[in-house]
């Protein structure tokens, strides 16, 4: 990405909406991607095939990648790249999912498609260990550092009980649809990580939800922009020893993908995968309470497939 053309339509973009300051306030800037009411369920659930196979079939079940992506947007997928492992560990996205969706993403006629994410480990290394950085560049999308505090500004959002302001990585200021595409696994701080703990991968300062109430910060920040699909990679699921893992013999080889549009019901669905229930993780619970969305899966239309 070419870092002084985005700047420069970013600043645009700011006066445009009357912002004030160098980038202004964006709180106000997304009123969430006008996705099509011809989604015909709430959530997908498949399982038994790999990754690309499975997200062909549960992306069409739900009417297709033209369902959210439309000729000449810019879309954002993020997956989990915080780690320095190779595809084997399972401590990122599966490569074979991130390069599916992007496909699907051209084909729905995305003008340009980026993926980032916040790293633990060296970001160079996490993007190129990880096998990610290559799809993305096969496939014509761009990979985007996110090391520097630059690339972040202030956002503020309502409702949130512990979290009102957060550093955002700039592509989520600008992208017209956001892609959510973690790997469920085992999180020794969290219990468990999937779709709403990904979004700790697009701020800047991660350390203060660890340090305010980790649960309360997860479904805090869930409010500022929720993503237009949630797919959750479960694949390859780290069981234990989360979230970098230590041996194979962490992982269990669950060949499952979960598709929502609700953030919630994406992890409420994810945590019976995964073998807990939804309330006895802490900030699903909490983002159910706040009606950020809902953890009763019994309330929604599931389409549950198998390969």
């Amino acid at each position: 990405m070419e870092r002084r053309e985005f700047l420069k339509k970013s600043a645009a973009a700011a006066f445009a909406f009357g912002a004030s300051g160098a980038l202004g306030n964006y709180s106000n800037l997304f009123a969430h991607n006008l996705i099509s009411q011809k989604i015909p369920y709430d959530l997908v659930a498949v399982k038994g095939g790999e990754p690309d196979v499975m997200f062909d079939r549960a992306i069409a079940s739900l009417g297709g990648m033209q369902q959210f992506v439309k000729k000449g947007q810019t879309v954002v997928v993020k997956p989990n790249i915080g780690w320095d492992v190779s595809p084997e560990r399972a401590g990122n996205t599966n490569p074979k999912l991130v390069e599916r969706i992007i496909q699907h993403c051209f084909n729905a006629g995305a003008k340009n498609i980026f993926v980032f994410d916040h790293t633990c480990d060296n970001w160079s290394r996490c993007y190129s260990d990880s096998g990610i950085e290559r799809v993305v560049k096969s496939t014509g999308g761009k990979i985007v550092s996110a090391d520097s505090e630059s690339y972040y500004h202030d956002v503020t959002f309502k409702g949130g009980k512990v979290m009102s302001e957060a550093k955002v990585h700039e592509l989520i200021l600008s992208a017209d649809v956001f892609i959510n595409v973690p790997v469920l696994k085992h999180h020794s701080s969290s219990k468990l990580t999937a779709s709403m703990k990904n979004l700790m991968g697009i701020v800047w300062d991660r350390g203060y939800w660890h340090q305010n109430n980790l649960h309360q910060c997860i479904a805090d920040f869930s409010l500022y922009r929720k993503p237009d699909l949630n797919v959750v990679d479960a694949y390859l699921v780290m069981k234990r020893n989360g979230p970098r893992g230590v041996s194979r013999e962490d992982l269990v080889l669950m060949k499952s993908q979960i598709l929502s549009t609700d953030i919630v019901a994406a992890d409420a669905a994810a945590a019976k995968l995964f073998g807990v229930e939804p309330a006895d993780i802490p900030y699903i619970k909490i983002a159910d309470e706040m009606k950020i969305g809902t953890m009763n899966l019994t309330k929604l239309k599931i389409n549950r497939i198998i390969i």
